[in-house]
């Protein structure tokens, strides 16, 4: 009989039915065939925290036909990825195939008994294999078969665990929100502390007080020219705030005046610059930021395609890089030599190492036994596959298999000069670099400064040009970028590699943050309400270190050192207590602010009222009065992407309708019909807005749409 293999996706099925003969048949799950219901909590908080699972709507199609390949299959392959939420719809398939098989079974022997010749095959029902692959190569696929493995249960309780755990938040903790601050408000256990993150440091920075501090810069002649900076007084190395005020430079300055220079030291030395490890979900999501602007969820998204499959033409769908939710370095001995013999063919011995380089993970939880996200062939370059990626996936790819090949190149070689320069009772320091040999740098290239330095020997007597003081001041710490908040929760151990991108799609689509003109997030209003509210009455909900210690938990699970149920109470008992408490202390925040505007249906006085989408004028007779106006001139907290000078506002056309433009018009002209969410296009860089019940790009000639927000 025939065999049925299933993955989560059909692009992943197409990849892989390609690779096996006849007798497979490889059909899609669509991914998670059960979820929790979404009009009901689903847990049973009061005995064993048991999840009711359910069919949704959208999956019974797919899952009718599943069951009906499983009636035809001798054996059912399940094939989903390899980490915990690829190990749960594995389990979930095998409950919802195993009864409708052992089904089949009985079926097929009551037939038996009324005289009805079955084939024996019919009376037995189907088994389960699981197999797991880190990449999806022919070679890759034909290994797993030959290795099956049995579920792993502990991972199934770990994602089973964490779905609970953020349940429980979600559905416990946002009615409080919409009783107390304002409806539509959520909360969760991940979003809530990467909130808090953008919230405390948007309070740093406009608690700052910016200091003065000067440097002193001289410049000598030589062949070529160079300058020194200021590092020494009598003997003691200077602070980066010990010139304090302008007088202080000019004390010393005058200290200068008509000194003679001459150096004192010169060392120079060989500086070896190593290749940084192979990419993680995090690092690449970083890097994909800082070069290219990608968020997080849109590399995931390319990353995606790149594993499950593109078509490169007469080759047919092959998986260009390995599993890409990862916080392994771990890297495949056959990949490694892969990769030396493809440095030898292109660019000969000299650009190649005698031994792997091979790295240790740091992260604490990583899982040795993954990969590190790298390119499934190392002889298919960039170039290879230009032909067949769109320009995003061809920079992501590029970007992978670069870094990848460069662990296994030399190190890059400086010559490094140092130079101390004495004048009086002061030291100068020139530091400057020639690169001279660029080993790993010829495939994955930075930014090397190359400073010469004139040959000079210690004694040398020096001609100054020019002393220059700079002033400048402190600088507040820099609002988040999206790879700078994915590495700082990544540092605190808050999440894990698939939740980076879905934890800042949620806090900026919920209108919790927002992107500024510059890429940074930006807390909102309401964003920083619903944070000062949880910190002060739900502060364990927030709490770094408590969010990390829950993902060490959820570890052990995975592992098998804890039970998961155990874990639950452990955290529920105290925040449902807490909860009920809150309820009963805890006062709607004063938020509504009373205006002269006169409600035309029932005469009296309109407020402003905050929901997650903004401010709106409603009836201060609510319930019994449900009048509401947008709210025109009323700020939304996002700078003008024109002139980058005033905010966009709510304002209201000759005939009434309402429009968002810069609050600097006439000066500047921008303007939208529809209202912008403060993030920007990842296609054509415009301003996105909301259009119904979705998030779109305002450019008319762009069809890009981000999300559904019925389903948020």
């Amino acid at each position: 009989m025939n065999k049925l293999v299933i993955v989560e996706s059909p692009t992943k099925a197409r990849t892989i039915s390609r690779f096996l003969g006849r007798g497979f048949t490889v059909e899609s799950s669509f991914g998670h065939i059960r979820d929790l219901p979404s009009s009901t909590l689903g847990v049973d908080v009061e005995h064993d925290f048991t999840p009711k699972y359910i069919v949704p709507k959208k999956a019974r199609a797919q899952v009718k036909k599943l069951q009906e390949l499983a009636k035809k299959s001798s054996e059912i392959i399940l094939a989903t990825d390899e980490d915990r939420e690829g190990e749960a719809i594995a389990w979930h398939l095998a409950q919802i195939l195993n009864p409708e098989t052992q089904n089949l079974k009985r079926k097929a022997e009551q037939s038996s008994k009324k005289g009805k010749k079955v084939p024996s095959s019919k009376l037995q029902a189907p088994s389960f294999q699981r197999i797991v692959f880190h990449e999806i190569t022919k070679s890759a696929i034909e290994r797993a078969l030959e290795h099956p493995r049995a579920l792993d249960i502990h991972l199934v309780d770990a994602q089973q665990a964490r779905r609970v755990l953020d349940r429980l938040v979600g559905y416990k903790l946002s009615p409080f929100l919409w009783k107390k601050i304002a409806k539509g408000l959520s909360a969760g256990r991940v979003q809530s502390v990467a909130v808090r993150l953008i919230a405390e440091r948007e309070r740093e920075i406009k608690n700052f007080k910016p200091e003065e501090y000067w440097t002193i810069t001289a410049e000598f002649a030589g062949k070529p020219d160079f300058t020194a900076h200021l590092y020494q007084k009598d003997g003691k190395t200077l602070e980066k705030l010990e010139i304090e005020t302008k007088t202080q430079a000019d004390e010393i300055l005058h200290d200068l005046t008509d000194a003679s220079y001459r150096i004192s030291s010169v060392e120079k030395k060989a500086v070896e610059r190593n290749p940084l490890p192979p990419f993680t979900t995090s690092t690449l999501q970083q890097e994909a930021s800082r070069r290219f602007g990608f968020s997080a969820k849109q590399t995931m998204m390319l990353a995606q395609q790149l594993y499950e499959g593109v078509d490169i033409g007469e080759g047919g769908q092959i998986g260009l890089i390995t599993y890409m939710r990862t916080d392994s370095l771990n890297l495949a001995e056959s990949a490694l030599a892969g990769a030396k013999s493809h440095l030898l063919a292109a660019l000969g011995e000299r650009y190649t190492i005698p031994q792997p380089r091979r790295f240790k993970t740091k992260s604490k939880g990583a899982q040795e036994a993954h990969e590190a996200v790298r390119p499934t062939q190392a002889a298919y370059t960039p170039e290879r596959a230009q032909a067949f990626l769109d320009p995003r996936q061809f920079k992501l790819y590029q970007l992978i298999w670069q870094r990848f090949m460069a662990t296994q190149m030399p190190a890059a070689i400086l010559d490094a000069t140092g130079m101390d320069i004495e004048a009086r009772r002061y030291m100068f320091r020139a530091t400057g670099s020639v690169l001279k040999f660029d080993g790993f740098l010829k495939i994955y290239p930075a930014h090397i400064e190359e400073t010469i330095l004139p040959e000079l020997t210690k004694g040398a007597e020096l001609k100054l040009k020019e002393l220059k003081p700079e002033e400048h001041h402190t600088e507040p710490p820099p609002r988040y970028s999206e790879a700078s908040l994915i590495k700082t929760l990544e540092k605190y151990g808050i999440g894990r590699p698939s939740t980076y991108a879905p934890t800042i799609s949620t806090i900026v689509e919920r209108g919790y943050v927002i992107r500024n003109t510059q890429r940074r997030f930006e807390p909102t209003e309401i964003g920083t309400i619903v944070n000062d509210t949880l910190v002060e009455h739900f502060p364990s909900v927030v709490d770094i270190q408590f969010t990390a210690s829950m993902e060490d938990q959820l570890d052990k699970i995975a592992a098998g050192e804890e039970e998961w149920v155990p874990v639950i109470r452990a955290f529920y008992e105290p925040f449902a207590k807490n909860l009920e408490e809150k309820y009963e202390s805890v006062k709607k925040e004063a938020l509504d602010e009373v205006t002269d505007e006169i409600c035309e249906k029932c005469g009296k006085p309109m407020i402003v009222k905050r929901s997650r989408f903004g401010k709106f004028l409603g009836c201060s007779g609510f319930p019994e009065c449900r009048n509401i106006k947008s709210l025109a001139s009323a700020s939304l907290g996002i700078t003008c992407p024109k002139c980058n000078q005033g905010d966009i506002i709510g304002r209201s056309s000759r005939r009434g309708k309402v429009f968002y433009g810069c609050s600097k018009y006439p000066a500047c002209d921008f303007a939208l019909w529809d209202k912008p969410t403060g993030e920007r296009c990842p296609k054509c860089n415009s301003m996105l807005v909301f259009k119904g019940k979705q998030i779109a790009c305002s450019n008319k000639e762009c069809n890009y749409k981000k999300s559904d927000l019925a389903s948020i």
